[in-house]
């Protein structure tokens, strides 16, 4: 049996009528008060107004008969002229100062109307909604015509879509673009068709501040100079590339033999040693010690043989696991930040696929669709609980039933592992087919530092 709109949308009963018409007449009145304390603040002004306009007046007048009768006034009518000349100064800046708190009052009046008024259309139910009235108000104040193109709306040139029903595009500019209107213009100041600011830094800012995914640009990134053709596959897989493949922070590294030998510098790195890829990252993943450290082929193991075919590494540093499991006809894409070195060109040189997203982006798949997920080190307790937590369910959201969720080496404090990292991963819902746990004796077991590794399964129902 079908269902009409009025199922879903039920007339309205005769108290409520009464209740929406007293709620209009309320805001009606509301406004009616604001104008009037708007007219008494116009009229207030005036006054004011007209002192300045006079003090202003005596005071060129007295500077025109002080410059032309200087010579002959006595020493006695100068002092005293003086300190008129100052009074009438001091009175000139109190005007000031009251003519700007008085505008400032009319701005936040001029304010409040604004959303009185929105509020009062949303509740009368005419014309656009309160929120398309607020984007437009919002657009109205930007200077910057870039950003206003960057952040649209666009029109479809056939008209309404049959599928979203609108004539308008969005682009998917991050909300937290709207927060950050300087930072914004800054990112969108280039000559249109020319080149693009070498600014990748203060794009990751942008980024971390919730402007993911930034806006789109009109200009060209900057191409290194002596570009040369990449190292074939397999070779790729294991090979440094040259230099010249990039361009280089002014402020960092400026070749890649310098971002191989900071592993033996002191200081924080992310990533320390990643790019050295005759060291450390030979080895990795390619053993299982039965506890925290498990073994790719372990892994791939646990499904049938050709199951686990396409996957994300979160964080996955200069890409090594991708590489790993692109030797096992696995593809991996995995996600980076430009944390003190070129991460994402590194893993684009291997012949990998990089995706340059922060950890609190939705991942950019579609659910029920990826055969395994892997994070190591990134998804730890330096992420606040919350959004752990709807981080996890998107992972859980992306992987097919069926698909591994691989939690590699989650590092945490001796209490936080029962008391809030198992609560939340047994709320999610997966199925723990591997658990290992261990503390960090190389920092102190006063420390109370752990470590847990998980193989964890989306159910297939």
């Amino acid at each position: 049996m079908g269902t009409s709109e009025e199922d879903y949308y039920p007339k309205k009963q005769p108290n409520q009528t009464q209740a929406t018409n007293n709620r209009k007449h309320k805001l009606q009145m509301l406004i009616v008060v604001v104008f009037t304390n708007l007219v008494t603040l116009y009229i207030f002004a005036g006054p004011s107004l007209n002192k300045v306009k006079s003090f202003s007046g005596y005071t060129t007048q007295l500077t025109s008969s002080s410059s032309s009768s200087s010579s002959s006034l006595p020493l006695l009518a100068s002092n005293s002229l003086s300190q008129e000349l100052n009074t009438t100064r001091e009175q000139l800046v109190g005007s000031q100062s009251l003519i700007a708190e008085l505008n400032e009052k009319l701005n936040s009046s001029n304010l409040l109307v604004q959303a009185l008024l929105v509020e009062l259309a949303r509740k009368n139910n005419e014309g656009s909604s309160s929120t398309d009235q607020v984007w437009e108000y919002f657009m109205e104040q930007i200077g910057n015509n870039e950003v206003k193109l960057a952040v649209g709306p666009h029109k479809l040139p056939l008209g309404k879509a049959p599928t979203t029903g609108s004539d308008d595009v969005y682009p998917t500019v991050g909300a937290g673009c709207l927060r950050l209107q300087e930072e914004l213009a800054q990112y969108l100041t280039y000559d249109i068709g020319g080149e693009c600011p070498v600014d990748d830094v203060f794009a990751q800012r942008l980024m971390l501040k919730g402007c993911e995914p930034l806006p789109r640009r009109r200009c060209h990134p900057k191409s290194p100079v002596g570009y040369k053709e990449p190292t074939p596959v397999p070779d790729s897989l294991w090979s440094t590339p040259p230099d010249s493949s990039i361009i280089w922070d002014p402020y960092t590294c400026k070749s890649y033999q310098c971002l191989i030998d900071r592993k033996k510098m002191p200081g924080i790195y992310d990533c320390k040693d990643c790019f050295d890829l005759e060291g450390r990252e030979k080895s990795r993943w390619l053993y299982d010690n039965g506890a925290l450290d498990y073994g790719i082929d372990q892994v791939l193991g646990m499904k049938p043989p050709g199951t686990i075919r396409i996957g994300l590494d979160i964080g996955g540093g200069s890409g090594t696991f991708a590489a790993r499991m692109r030797e096992r006809n696995v593809t991996i894409i995995t996600s980076s930040m430009n944390f003190d070195g070129p991460f994402n060109s590194f893993i684009a040189s291997r012949g990998l696929i990089p995706i340059h997203v922060s950890v609190s982006h939705r991942l950019p798949f579609f659910e029920n669709t990826l055969d395994i997920v892997h994070s190591m080190h990134v998804l730890s307790n330096w992420i606040p609980d919350t959004m752990l937590e709807f981080t996890l369910y998107d992972i859980y959201r992306v992987l097919r039933p069926g698909g591994l969720f691989w939690l590699d080496h989650f590092f945490c404090i001796g209490h936080q592992l029962n008391g809030t990292y198992i609560p939340i991963i047994d709320r999610i819902g997966f199925n723990k087919l591997r658990w290992n746990a261990g503390m960090k004796l190389d920092r102190g077991a006063d420390k109370n530092e752990w470590y847990f590794s998980a193989l964890l399964e989306k159910p297939m129902t």
